[in-house]
């Protein structure tokens, strides 16, 4: 029986999700503070929503301790672990250099031809989000590409859409690449290696269905160009490496961590233990590793770095590209194809040229190389005995990110957002369970699909595209959908298909009408509008659109000719 207090969980949770697809802010007079401005958004709708349910008595201590310590298989607080791991492993890889160095490998592979230049970009970002995840894939190649589009004059808003959709349809391949497949996983009993097993063939369809989707969207010119501007010559992808050690150390150590991963889940351990301890070790390798280049002299110390020497510090590939990229200043022909621009042009007096903030070439002014180092004032010796309090702490900060730049620049990137927005997404759900609705929406499926294979395949892949948008990004939805297919008491057959058609649409979900389908979204989306670059929700959508339609054909049309074969 439906009760007022079901209708009123009903109504908040959908409220606290239209405050996540778009924030109110507002300004409010606070005493002794002033007036402050406050954001209802995704970090505050869905706390501000549970303790609004929790005085009306909608939910109870209990809902809010399964919501953060779990129940049966699922763990919430395994997830936020397990994500940031990753992603800080991920993010101090992207610091290395090796993405751009990939990209500018792929660049010159592509030659003069915009469309296969398209092509090699998209395929490498698959292959990127395939390792390390949707998210940490937009936490570290998104200003990269930002950048770059802008040095080669590109329009990059269909680049841009591409590396989205490529990072978010990838990242089903294995259940480390999306927080919704570790949901999928736990709450489904899926081991994880038959989980990458069920949703390879998938990907592939929908990674090829979307890529033509992409090219039929962006036939014409000014989206993607066919012919490039560039030159005979191309840059070297190893000059572009910023860190070859701690590239390879990375690297390695990454696919080991999946590797190991992948093997002791049919040990049934815990899986964020292992990519803890992976992460942990990461660090401790980076905090040696910059200690010993700090100490050596390997990176610029606070006092040494002075504007005369930035470029210098960063070795000769960098002199060569801040020479290439400043205006007013001689071209060299190796490096025309990046950094040509209509705002430059050439300077034949052959004086050495200084390096304006505003035309860094692209690969390099990226915000990822090192923490940044403030020039001290003169006599910053003398003068640090009379600095305030809050002075003397921010002077200490930066000797801090000058001795451990990796450190101080990848901590800050972190989806740090992620952890207490997965407990209030839990914490909801748990209330909408309590309440009865799970138990409602069960009989609902169960009475659409009458428990046959290919019909719960669509209408749960269908409803988990449509619920990433109103339900509180695919995290929401997917713990949604996970619990109404466990409470629908589906025959084997169904339950699998259920299981990896959710799988499938958790991710491509994504691709969607909204930002805020997915945190990988909003994280975009933020990243963009710090470069500069404001894309509108309706063009968003639109955009999204036909690759998103083309993906749930091709998705879910394999995914019931897979089950069809197995049951």
């Amino acid at each position: 029986m439906i009760t007022r207090f079901a209708i009123v969980t009903l109504l908040f949770f959908f409220i606290s999700t239209i405050f996540v697809i778009q924030s109110l802010s507002f300004h409010v007079c606070l005493p002794f503070l002033g007036k402050r401005k406050v954001t209802i958004g995704i970090m505050t709708a869905p706390m501000i929503t549970i303790a609004i349910l929790w005085v009306s008595q909608c939910l109870g201590a209990m809902q809010i301790r399964n919501g953060i310590v779990g129940t049966d298989n699922l763990k919430p607080y395994h997830i936020p672990i397990l994500f940031i791991s990753l992603a800080y492993m991920a993010v101090t890889l992207e610091i290395t250099g090796i993405f751009q160095t990939a990209a500018v490998w792929v660049s010159n592979k592509g030659g003069s031809s915009g469309r296969k230049l398209y092509l090699y970009l998209y395929v490498l970002f698959t292959l990127i989000s395939i390792v390390v995840g949707n998210d940490s894939l937009i936490l570290s190649v998104t200003v990269f590409l930002a950048r770059y589009m802008a040095g080669t004059g590109i329009h990059p808003h269909a680049w841009l859409i591409s590396e989205f959709a490529a990072a978010n349809t990838a990242s089903m391949v294995l259940f480390v690449g999306n927080p919704a497949n570790v949901i999928v996983c736990d709450n489904l009993r899926i081991n994880h290696a038959a989980f990458t097993a069920y949703t390879v063939l998938p990907s592939v369809a929908c990674s090829i269905a979307c890529y033509l989707a992409l090219m039929l969207q962006y036939r014409n010119e000014k989206h993607v160009p066919r012919k490039l501007n560039v030159s005979g010559r191309h840059l070297i992808p190893q000059d572009i490496l910023r860190d070859p050690v701690s590239a390879i150390v990375g690297s390695i150590w990454l696919v080991t961590c999946l590797i190991v991963v992948m093997v002791l889940t049919f040990f049934h351990i815990n899986v964020w233990k292992i990519v803890l301890s992976f992460a942990s070790g990461k660090f401790i390798f980076d905090v040696s590793w910059d200690y010993y280049r700090y100490s050596t002299g390997k990176i610029p110390k606070l006092d040494d770095n002075k504007p005369n020497n930035v470029a210098s510090a960063d070795g000769p590939m960098t002199i060569e590209l801040c020479r290439a990229t400043s205006e007013g200043t001689q071209r060299s022909p190796t490096l025309k194809s990046f950094t040509d621009s209509p705002q430059q042009h050439e300077d034949i007096s052959g004086n050495e040229p200084q390096q304006p903030e505003s035309t860094v070439h692209p690969f390099l002014n990226t915000n990822l190389q090192r923490a940044p180092l403030p020039t001290p004032p003169p006599s910053a010796t003398n003068h640090r005995a009379s600095l305030k309090p809050r002075h003397r702490l921010s002077f200490k900060y930066k000797q801090l990110a000058a001795h451990f730049p990796t450190i101080f620049t990848a901590l800050p990137r972190l989806p740090f957002v992620l952890v207490p927005f997965a407990f209030s997404q839990f914490i909801l759900i748990e209330a909408l369970e309590d309440q009865g609705w799970i138990e409602i929406f069960a009989r609902w499926l169960v009475a659409a699909s009458n428990k046959q294979v290919i019909p719960v395949v669509w209408l749960v892949g269908v409803s988990g595209v449509v619920l990433c948008n109103i339900a509180g990004t695919n995290i929401g939805a997917t713990i949604l959908l996970t619990k109404i297919i466990r409470a629908s008491d589906f025959p084997e057959s169904a339950a699998r298909a259920a299981a990896v058609s959710l799988a499938v649409a958790s991710n491509i979900g994504a691709v969607n009408l909204t930002f805020s389908a997915s945190l990988g979204g909003l994280l975009w989306v933020a990243i963009l509008r710090d470069e500069g670059i404001r894309i509108k929700w309706w063009k968003f959508a639109m955009w999204n659109m036909l690759p998103l339609v083309a993906m749930m054909g091709a998705g879910f049309g394999v995914v019931s000719a897979m089950m069809a074969v197995l049951y």
